[in-house]
């Protein structure tokens, strides 16, 4: 049966991010497995690089082919996860080494400095886009931050790999994926949230509002806790089941063993903060998305 010019059926446009996942994952498996076979330490960079870009450029890919940025093309956020990515890195390197000092509250400030440094390399990336919407912020936000933790777990593989004892490939493939797991509710997620909310503010006008400084410690918060889960969780062990030598030990500022049935107890801890942090801020992406629908 004929049918009628533009009366037929669209089809859907295809997906690339699912090949993009696939393929990489594919290739990374294969390199981390040629590596083990001939011990060729110069196939190392390459398992670091497919490891720590693998989900970050994926889901990049998936935002661009949904098309969630009006006016995120890709040109804007290949420099949004390069360019930002980097400036990100590099900033957040600077400040850090300056300014942080051992503390209970070290975390907070590498929050504070990393949000915000994703921040200003965001605008630098995007000062000369004349229409700024708060779906463009989200995308861009998220490729910055998506950047940002591609480049930061190249270097934590790195520094798992180099051991006393040489080079150890189990370290740096089990870092990769724990970091790969966990990358799309960690930096990504934090700086699109604050994107989202700083575009939403400018209209085109960089502008500080009241929000964007809430959203800012907000998310900062939001980090902090999640680099602090694992410090957590063994203080509230060993407040609930620790022994009277554990607990002077702490009282003195030492670090004191942990036993076998704690280290169990802090695992599912760590897996309920992390779980918990991870919500609270797909949650409040949910809400920004909701809200630029409307």
């Amino acid at each position: 049966m004929h049918t009628p010019a533009g009366t037929g059926t669209r089809s859907r446009p295809r997906r690339t991010w699912p090949a993009v996942l696939l393929t990489g994952l594919a290739l990374w498996a294969a390199t981390v497995a040629v590596t083990l076979v001939t011990a060729n330490a110069t196939l190392v960079p390459t398992v670091i690089l497919l490891g720590s870009f693998l989900v970050p450029v994926t889901f990049v890919t998936w935002a661009y082919e949904h098309r969630q940025g009006e006016n995120a093309t890709a040109e804007l956020l290949f420099r949004a996860f390069l360019v930002g990515g980097v400036l990100g890195v590099l900033g957040a390197s600077l400040l850090e080494s300056y300014l942080l000092r051992q503390s209970p509250f070290v975390y907070l400030g590498v929050g504070l400095i990393e949000e915000g440094v994703k921040a200003a390399a965001l605008v630098f990336v995007a000062r000369h886009t004349a229409r700024a919407t708060m779906r463009d912020g989200m995308v861009l936000g998220a490729a910055v931050g998506f950047g940002f933790a591609a480049f930061e777990s190249a270097g934590y593989a790195m520094n798992a790999m180099l051991t006393e004892r040489g080079l150890d490939l189990a370290a740096l493939v089990q870092t990769e994926i724990v970091r790969g797991l966990l990358t799309p509710v960690g930096h990504g997620l934090w700086t699109a949230v604050l994107g989202g909310v700083l575009f939403a503010a400018s209209g085109g006008h960089w502008r500080i509002t009241v929000r964007v400084l809430l959203t800012y410690l907000g998310v900062s918060l939001l980090h902090g806790l999640w680099d602090s889960v694992h410090g957590l969780s063994a203080l509230v062990a060993l407040v609930l089941t620790g022994r009277p030598w554990q607990v002077q030990a702490l009282e003195l500022g030492r670090v004191p063993e942990i036993l076998p049935y704690q280290a169990s107890l802090i695992l599912g801890l760590d897996i309920a903060g992390m779980v918990a942090v991870a919500a609270l801020g797909t949650a409040w992406l949910a809400s920004l998305v909701r809200m630029a629908a409307r």
